[in-house]
Order: C-alpha cells, then sequence, then structure tokens
C-alpha cells in the first residue's frame, strides 16, 4: 500500500467534527428542533476536557451526555462546546473540545458519527504498522428495542460510561459496491 502524504483520515475526520460543530452551533442560536436529540460521548481525561472532579472520578475514562430537554448555555467554539447539564439534581458546567468526542448520535434521524481519538498514551506516529480506519460512519438499522431504548432517554440528561467494550472500527471500505 502506498504512503498516504495527505492523510485523508484525518482531513474526513476534521470534516466531519465540522458537522458536529455546525450542527452544535446552530442548535446553540435557535434550540432543538422537531425531535432532534444528541447523545455524545467523549473521553474525560482528554487534553481540555474540564468536568468537575465528581464526575471525573464516576466516568474516569469516558462519558455520554445526552442534550435533550434539560440543558443551558450552550456555546460553541471552532475547537468545542460548553454546556450546562445536569447530573442527580446537581448543576454542571462542561467543557469539551471537539477533539475529545469518540462518538456523536441523533436517534431521532439514525445518525452517527465515530472519532478516532488520541490520547497521551498513544504516540503521534506509530512505527511502521498501518493504522485502522480512524473514521466510521455508522449508518446500520439498530434493533427496535435498542432504537426505541435510544429514542426515548430520562427526562433529565443521563450520563453513562459508554460501554466496557472499545468501539469497533469499521473501514468504510465495506460499504463500497463491489
Amino acid at each position: 500500500m502506498a504512503d498516504d502524504h495527505i492523510r485523508y483520515d484525518i482531513l474526513a475526520q476534521e470534516a466531519l467534527r465540522g458537522v458536529m460543530r455546525k450542527v452544535l452551533a446552530e442548535v446553540a442560536r435557535t434550540g432543538l428542533p422537531g425531535n432532534h436529540h444528541f447523545f455524545i460521548t467523549f473521553l474525560t481525561g482528554a487534553p481540555g476536557v474540564r468536568v468537575s472532579s465528581r464526575l471525573r472520578e464516576r466516568y474516569p475514562e469516558q462519558m455520554t451526555i445526552v442534550i435533550q430537554f434539560q440543558y443551558w448555555d450552550l456555546k460553541v467554539t471552532d475547537t468545542g462546546f460548553e454546556v450546562g447539564l445536569s447530573f442527580s439534581d446537581v448543576p454542571e458546567k462542561l467543557e469539551i473540545p471537539f477533539s475529545a468526542v469518540r462518538g456523536f448520535y441523533d436517534p431521532s434521524v439514525n445518525f452517527e458519527l465515530e472519532f478516532d481519538v488520541k490520547t497521551d498514551a498513544q504516540p503521534e506516529e506509530e512505527p511502521a504498522q498501518p493504522a485502522p480506519e480512524p473514521l466510521t460512519i455508522v449508518s446500520e438499522k439498530k434493533p427496535k428495542a435498542e432504537k426505541k431504548a435510544a429514542a426515548e432517554p430520562e427526562k433529565k440528561p443521563a450520563a453513562t460510561e459508554a460501554g466496557a467494550k472499545g468501539a469497533e472500527v469499521v473501514s468504510l471500505d465495506a460499504f463500497r459496491k463491489k
């Protein structure tokens, strides 16, 4: 395989993070339209993430937030966003850089983006091993029970660990016609 000196994988991730940025900026300006709402999974230990020590203790690796009914002060910048949410009736302010986001999901239209997030433990360049495709656009149909559960979250935004297993990265080639 030829060396990718252009780094299309990084360019594609940046472009799709731009989709998330634009959607959140529009929601910050006008509110959530229709039934749209978002599940956003991010690494709590990533550089630039600011959450309370209480949340960091509870979710030391990653957490998922829901932006739906009760959120406030959503502000979006070029590099990230901040939002106010309530966790067990305790208001919290979270600051999340886009580079820390692992997943963005809008169950109202079954739209999902997954991102590769570099942590401090990962070296910038890995020696002579081809990296897996870092970006996955998931457009699979979810089972009805899972879709219903995702479409009917609690009235208050919930924070959950995004599961014990890691995200599965699927090559975009799997979706191409042969």
